[in-house]
C-alpha cells in the first residue's frame, strides 16, 4: 500500500463543507469524507507551523522533539517519518513544505555532510526530496526570510515572471493603477493575484505531485505539503471573487471574554494579528479571499483524485487530508494561531483507508480524542511494520478506520513556547517560563501557564464557543485538580528512552544471568541448577598449594 500525505497550512477544521461550513463548498475534501473517515476531534501538538508538523513528522510531542518554535532545529539524530517507514521497506518523499530548520551544529559535530544521503535526510526531516519549499519568500531591507532557493521561484521565472522574486511581486501581489498592490496588506485581498491561475502556488505543488505519481514505484510515502491557504492570503482569479462579505460569518467573540482576561490570553489580543482581525473591515477582505483559496485547494484535490483514479491507484493508496493548525479569523478577539481555542488548535482531519477492513467506515466520522502525532503509527502499520511505541507517542488509527472501539486516551495535550514573541515581554517572564500547555477530555478544557500564572478552564459542554473562563471565579476547583493531574502524569511519560524497546527490555531481564552473571548467591540454590551447571563438576587441575606450605 501506498500513502499520500497531503497537508494545508492553516486550514480550519470548520471551513470545509463537510465540516458544516455555511457558505463553503468543497466537493473533493468531501469526496475523501464519503470514502474514508473524518475525525471530528483532532488536535495539533501545538498551534503554530513548525512546532507542528515536526510532531507529525516524528510522531512525537513538542517537548519530547524538542523543536519548539518555527525555526527552532530539529535534533541530529530524532528518529522521523522516513526512518520508520524505510525500516519498513517504505520509501518516504516531500514534495511542498515542513518548515523544518536543520540542526547544523549537530550535524558538524558529528561529522554528517548535506551531501550525503544520510546527511541530506536529517536536514530535511527524513524526507527524501521530491521539491521543497516552505512558500514565505518575504523580503525586506535584510534580505529573504528563507535563505533556501525557491523551486518555485525558479518555475515562475521559466514561465516569463519577470523579476528576483516573481513569488512577491506576482503569486502574491496585485495590481493598483499600474503599481504592486502586495498581499501583505489586507486592503488589496479584493483584488486578484497578478499570476495565471494555473501558475499559482497550489497548482503548481499538485503539477509536481502528478508528475510524481507518473514516476513513482511503490512502496511509497509522499508527503504533499500545500503552502495555501496561509498568508499572504492572495487569491488568484477566478477564487479572489468568489466569496464575498455577505459570506463572512460573525466572529465567534463577546465582550466578556475581555473582562478580567488571563494576562498572557490579553497579551495576545493586543498583539498586531489581533488587532487587524478586531477590524470588520479587515475580515470582509480577509475572510472572502482565505475562502477562495480553499476553494482552489479542493478543485486541486479533485486533479488529484482524478488522476488516482485514472491510474487505478485509489485502491492501494491511503489518503490523508489534514492541517497543521488552524486560524482565528478574528475569534476570540484574536488573529492568526498562537492559543488553544478550537479555531486554532483543532485540525481537520480525514483519512482514506482502501482496505477491505475499512468497508464498513465508509463515510462515517468518529469523534474519538485524536493527536496529530497518531499518524505516524498509522503509517507504520499500514507498510506492515510493528509499531516503535517506545519511539512513537501516538497511537494507531487503524482500528477506527476498521470499526473497531479500542480503548482510547482520556485527553489530549497541546503545547506553545512563546519565548520569541513579544508576549514573553509583555507578561514579564524568563524564557523558559514562556510555555502553555492546554490539555482536554472532550468536554474540559484546561490551559496551564508557567511563570505564577492563574489556569484558564472551559467546558464545552455547555459553553462550546469557550467564552466563558470559569477559572476567573472560585467554584471549579476540583476540575482544575483533576486537569492539572492528568498534565502532571502525560510529564510524567516516558519519552526519552528511545534506544530501548519494551521488548529489547524484556529479552534483556534474563540474559546476564544466562551467561553465568550470577551475584548474590548464598548456595545457588535461589536460580534454576542450568544457571549454575558451568560452576559445578570435578576440578580439572588443582592449583592449591599443598597442605602445610605456608605452615611456620
Amino acid at each position: 500500500m501506498n500513502i499520500l500525505f497531503i497537508m494545508y497550512d492553516q486550514l480550519r477544521f470548520d471551513y470545509l463543507g463537510c465540516a458544516g461550513h455555511p457558505h463553503l463548498a468543497t466537493p473533493n475534501f468531501d469526496r475523501v469524507a464519503r470514502a474514508g473517515v473524518r475525525f471530528t476531534n483532532a488536535y495539533a501538538q501545538s498551534p503554530i507551523c513548525g512546532p507542528s508538523r515536526m510532531s507529525f513528522y516524528t510522531g512525537r510531542y513538542v517537548s519530547s522533539h524538542g523543536a519548539q518554535w518555527n525555526n527552532f532545529p530539529l535534533r541530529v539524530g530524532e528518529h522521523t517519518l522516513g526512518d520508520h517507514l524505510r525500516a519498513a521497506g517504505m520509501d518516504c518523499w516531500l514534495i511542498g513544505k515542513t518548515h523544518m530548520k536543520a540542526d547544523a551544529e549537530g550535524m558538524a559535530r558529528l561529522g554528517l555532510s548535506p551531501d550525503s544521503v544520510i546527511g541530506a535526510r536529517q536536514a530535511e526531516c527524513g524526507f527524501d526530496v521530491r521539491v521543497r519549499d516552505d512558500g514565505l519568500w518575504a523580503e525586506g531591507p535584510d534580505g529573504l526570510y528563507d535563505e533556501k532557493r525557491s523551486p518555485y521561484n525558479e518555475y515562475l521565472e521559466s514561465r516569463g515572471y519577470a523579476g528576483d522574486n516573481p513569488w512577491s511581486d506576482y503569486a502574491n501581489a496585485g495590481i493598483e493603477a499600474g503599481e504592486k498592490a502586495s498581499g501583505w496588506m489586507f486592503d488589496n485581498l479584493d483584488k486578484p493575484a497578478n499570476i495565471r491561475e494555473e501558475d499559482s502556488e497550489t497548482p503548481w505543488l499538485t503539477s509536481e505531485a502528478i508528475r510524481f505519481l507518473d514516476e513513482a514505484k511503490g512502496p511509497w510515502c509522499t508527503h504533499l505539503s500545500y503552502i495555501k491557504p496561509h498568508w499572504p492570503y492572495m487569491a488568484p482569479a477566478p477564487y479572489h471573487a468568489m466569496y464575498g462579505a455577505r459570506h463572512v460569518s460573525a466572529a465567534i467573540r463577546t465582550e466578556a471574554e475581555r473582562e478580567r482576561p488571563h494576562p498572557v490570553y490579553a497579551a495576545f489580543i493586543g498583539r498586531r494579528p489581533a488587532l487587524a482581525f478586531q477590524q470588520e473591515e479587515v475580515r470582509s477582505k480577509v475572510i472572502p479571499a482565505y475562502m477562495g483559496l480553499i476553494a482552489q485547494c479542493d478543485d486541486q484535490l479533485g486533479r488529484l483524485l482524478d488522476c488516482l483514479e485514472a491510474k487505478g491507484r485509489m485502491k492501494d493508496t491511503m489518503i490523508v487530508v489534514t492541517s497543521d493548525h488552524g486560524d482565528y479569523l478574528g475569534d476570540h478577539w484574536l488573529g492568526e494561531k498562537d492559543f488553544f481555542h478550537e479555531p486554532s488548535v483543532k485540525i481537520p482531519l480525514i483519512v482514506y483507508d482502501p482496505r477491505p477492513e475499512a468497508d464498513a467506515t465508509r463515510g462515517a466520522t468518529c469523534d474519538a480524542l485524536v493527536e496529530a502525532i497518531d499518524l505516524a503509527p498509522t503509517f507504520v502499520e499500514a507498510a506492515g511494520d510493528t509499531v516503535a511505541d517506545h519511539i512513537l507517542e501516538g497511537r494507531s488509527l487503524a482500528p477506527w478506520l476498521h470499526g473497531d472501539a479500542p480503548q482510547w486516551r482520556d485527553y489530549v495535550v497541546s503545547e506553545y513556547d512563546y519565548s520569541v514573541t513579544p508576549v514573553r515581554d509583555a507578561v514579564g517572564v524568563a524564557p523558559r517560563d514562556a510555555r502553555l500547555f492546554m490539555v482536554f477530555d472532550g468536554r474540559f478544557k484546561l490551559v496551564h501557564a508557567e511563570g505564577g500564572f492563574r489556569p484558564m478552564l472551559f467546558d464545552l459542554e455547555h459553553d462550546p464557543n469557550e467564552f466563558d473562563d470559569l477559572a476567573k471565579d472560585p467554584g471549579h476547583e476540583a476540575e482544575i485538580a483533576r486537569l492539572h493531574d492528568c498534565l502532571a502524569r502525560w510529564g510524567r511519560r516516558m519519552s526519552q528512552r528511545v534506544t530501548c524497546s519494551d521488548a529489547d527490555i524484556e529479552a534483556r531481564r534474563e540474559r546476564s544471568a544466562r551467561r553465568g552473571v550470577l551475584p548474590f548467591l548464598k548456595d545457588g540454590s535461589e536460580v534454576p541448577e542450568e544457571l549454575t551447571s558451568a560452576y559445578r563438576g570435578p576440578v580439572a587441575q588443582n592449583h592449591l598449594p599443598r597442605r602445610g606450605a605456608f605452615e611456620r
